[in-house]
């Protein structure tokens, strides 16, 4: 049995190490694939106030880069604004009718692919995309569009417009997932100018900037010479406005550069619409697995010196006909080596069967890499050094008794009270408590933010992509999803309150007073007349758009914080603008999420107008079974060679927060794994205090104790340990997850109960594991423990 719990807890601890170890590396290894990776960096614009760091810069930033700074040896750019057309759209081969829906397209400069040295399957590298109308594609969309073919120079159609036929210029290997960038469709930007002008404008920030420095370049040198840029472009732009605003605005603007190598983990807060990790959950989940590998550790110590006594006379009698005490120290670690090299072995398997689930909770696709060469050197010297770590105490221990005090019997019953062994016991509950601690915050603020009232009305309504293909038949498609029973409203709008989704960032003043340096932030959204019925917004003041009073063409509505901001105290009438247009308030709308909960509520407007590629359905029947068929039909009948895509609204906003749920189910995986390790333990150490307290049981049973008197006598002693480590965890695990609540502008507050239900939970698994021997030892017959006396 305790051969059994040694092993067992070494292995379950190593299981966890090397599926971390997996998570770590795979997090720490992203972007290095790209060759120059060490001397690529990505533009920073930093606009001087709380969350507005941005990787958006005007267009001609990367050229005035290269003009002015012979530190830079190229520049490019990609755009993944859907305001351009970047995202995703209806792709369909030219000489093809069917459309299918894809995402992951953005419009990159030559030069990104220059910077990246991305490997080119078919086509040139140097000129994939130095002609306008020419688009790269990855393998995975060339085996998908033109199986066992090589498309370069076949054309692509998007979203069924002629004017937007490309060219293939090249198929590029399929990129990593371990590249922050992902997409399959790079568009390119030569010759292209979004509205006249733009491709010059210093004020209009849409680009991605990507710097390759030359080799020897002082990076953190060349990011203080970047404010010559700034005052060079970006404030003297300003200046010719005549603005005082916009000029004191770009003023407090700060440039800056990151590695290509820190995007994926030290990027939080900057406003990129990247998917990426955090460096401190990779440290988190390192300590995580650190603790469960030390903690199976504890197991292997505190049962060794607990069993000192069974082993005393053999020490003692070894000693008396000659051994050393270095051969003991040698035969003792020699068993410990044996005992890790065996648990090593348990733990890989272990770990490969877990994998598959483990992939799951973590969201990535890991893999144990069997084939590499450094792999089984690996793991034999860590199992070589973790079984003398382990077996180094317990060595020394065991081999210090003395033979005339063993073979006096002075030891014989064992370190029983053994100060080291209750500390070790303390630090394996309280690291189990505060794993549990950790995990029910990270539940219950996942079950706020699922259930917290965002200011729309996210259930039941039925999203559909790719609907600017209908063309001018919309309007059409919308009045017939309208005639369906069980639909209650429709509206077509590309902005919708999750992420993912279109966004227009504007600054916004109110008319007349530009000068004041009142300047707004926020969003424009484009919409129709029933967007607000249809996400069921509530109206604070003023009315809705209304299809029968054309003057709305020049009205906007806007919701509380923007009236805020712009210290308006009764907004109806006001009149706004963004310089490029001028809008009369008709309406305010009550504050609603659109953006993840990490982030403070933001100014927004709504303006009527074109915005056709999602149209959202509001269904106010509980047969999904049905109407989702009906919708379908309709559907075809606009769009007959192009398959539905549909989503619903409330699982969209779920998906914001797949990371949350994710870290959640791997704390709940660590939590549990912990407890078992300690209870192993605690199970070995309960069962050898019941065999060292045989006799006193016995006695005790024979001068009258009940079953219930002998249980509680045994057990309470690990209760107090336990109690300890409640006091000792609950700190460490408030303050842990408070820091993880900061990143949250909206979160829950951590109640005391929390902490009382973690503890009895503890508690309680300790009691009911103890309870399995110390309840066997009072049920023992007395006669059979007293016989010998």
């Amino acid at each position: 049995m305790y051969s059994f719990i040694k092993i067992g807890g070494f292995a379950l601890g190593i299981a966890a190490c090397l599926l971390i170890a997996l998570y770590t590396r795979h997090e720490l290894s992203y972007d290095l694939n790209y060759p120059k990776a060490a001397r690529i960096y990505r533009a920073i614009i930093d606009w001087g106030s709380p969350d507005t760091r941005s990787t958006y810069l005007p267009a001609p930033f990367a050229d005035a880069l290269k003009k002015d700074f012979p530190e830079v040896e190229q520049a490019g750019r990609f755009s993944d604004s859907q305001l351009f057309g970047a995202g995703n759209a209806q792709v369909r081969r030219s000489d093809k009718e069917e459309n299918t829906y894809e995402e992951g397209i953005i419009l990159a400069d030559q030069e990104l692919l220059d910077i990246l040295q991305v490997r080119f399957i078919y086509g040139s590298p140097a000129h994939a995309l130095d002609r306008p109308n020419t688009i790269v594609i990855t393998k995975r969309k060339a085996d998908k569009y033109f199986p066992n073919e090589n498309p370069v120079g076949k054309t692509l159609i998007l979203n069924d417009e002629p004017k937007k036929t490309y060219e293939i210029g090249g198929v590029i290997e399929n990129f990593p997932e371990t590249s922050h960038l992902q997409c399959d469709f790079l568009l390119s930007l030569k010759g292209v100018e979004f509205w006249p002008g733009e491709q010059t404008h210093w004020l209009a920030t849409n680009y991605h900037v990507y710097i390759l420095l030359r080799p020897g370049t002082d990076a953190a040198k060349f990011q203080e010479k970047l404010s010559t840029a700034k005052q060079k472009y970006l404030v003297a732009s300003a200046q010719r406005t005549g603005d005082k605003g916009i000029i004191e605005l770009f003023k407090k603007v700060r440039l800056e550069i990151q590695s290509l190598k820190d995007i994926h983990l030290r990027s939080s807060g900057i406003n990129d619409k990247l998917t990426y990790g955090d460096i401190r959950l990779v440290w988190l989940f390192g300590a995580i697995a650190g603790f469960i590998l030390i903690i199976a550790a504890i197991n292997f110590i505190n049962l060794s010196t607990a069993r000192s006594a069974n082993r005393a006379r053999e020490v003692g009698l070894r000693r008396t006909i000659g051994a050393s005490r270095n051969s003991l120290i040698r035969q003792f670690l020699s068993e410990s080596l044996l005992f890790s090299f065996l648990s090593f072995a348990l733990g890989i398997l272990l770990a490969w069967l877990l994998l598959p689930y483990f992939n799951t909770l973590s969201g990535k696709s890991l893999s144990i890499p069997w084939n590499t060469w450094w792999l089984a050197p690996l793991l034999i010297v860590s199992a070589a050094v973790i079984g003398l770590l382990a077996g180094l105490y317990p060595s020394f221990y065991l081999s210090s008794f003395q033979p005339i005090h063993v073979l006096k019997g002075n030891i014989s019953h064992g370190n029983k009270r053994s100060n080291t062994r209750n500390i070790l016991v303390v630090f394996q509950f309280a690291t189990s408590i505060a794993l549990i601690i950790g995990t029910f915050v990270i539940y219950r603020q996942m079950k706020y933010i699922l259930n917290k009232e965002v200011g729309f009305d996210k259930e039941q309504v039925l999203v559909i992509q790719g609907t600017n293909t209908i063309g001018d038949r919309l309007p059409a498609f919308k009045k017939a999803l309208l005639q369906l029973p069980g639909v209650s409203n429709a509206t077509i709008s590309d902005y919708l309150p999750v992420t993912g989704t279109k966004r227009d960032d504007n600054l916004f003043f109110e008319e007349g007073k530009l000068q004041e340096n009142t300047q707004v932030s926020g969003q424009q959204w484009v919409v129709d007349h029933d967007y607000i019925k249809t996400m069921n917004m509530h109206i604070m003041a003023g009315r809705d758009f209304s299809p029968n009073m054309p003057t709305d063409s020049q009205a906007v509505i806007i919701n509380q914080t923007m009236a805020r901001q712009l210290g308006f105290k009764n907004p109806l009438g006001k009149r706004i603008t963004n310089t490029d247009k001028t809008w009369s308030v008709i309406g305010v709308i009550e504050d609603f999420h659109f953006e993840s909960f990490r982030k403070n509520i933001r100014p927004l407007c709504l303006v009527l107008g074109s915005s056709n590629s999602i149209l959202s359905v509001k269904v106010n029947t509980a047969d999904m079974k049905q109407i989702i068929p009906s919708i379908t039909s309709v559907w075809k009948d606009f769009a007959p060679h192009q398959t539905i895509r549909y989503t619903f609204l409330d699982q969209r906003f779920a998906r914001m927060y797949a990371d949350v749920q994710r870290i959640g189910q791997l704390f709940s995986g660590f939590a549990l794994l912990a407890i078992m390790v300690a209870c192993l333990g605690l199970f070995g150490l309960s069962a050898f205090t019941a065999e060292q307290r045989t006799k006193e049981i016995g006695i005790r049973k024979v001068l009258g104790a009940s079953v219930s008197n002998v249980a509680v006598l045994l057990s309470k002693d690990f209760l107090k340990l336990v109690l300890v480590a409640i006091a000792i965890a609950s700190p460490v695990a408030w303050y842990t997850m408070s820091t993880w609540l900061e990143n949250f502008a909206y979160h829950i507050n951590i109640e005391w109960w929390v902490f009382v239900l973690a503890g009895l939970m503890a508690a309680t698994i300790a009691i009911l594991t103890v309870s399995l021997q110390t309840v066997k030892a009072a049920l023992m017959n007395p006669v059979q423990s007293l016989r010998s006396e």
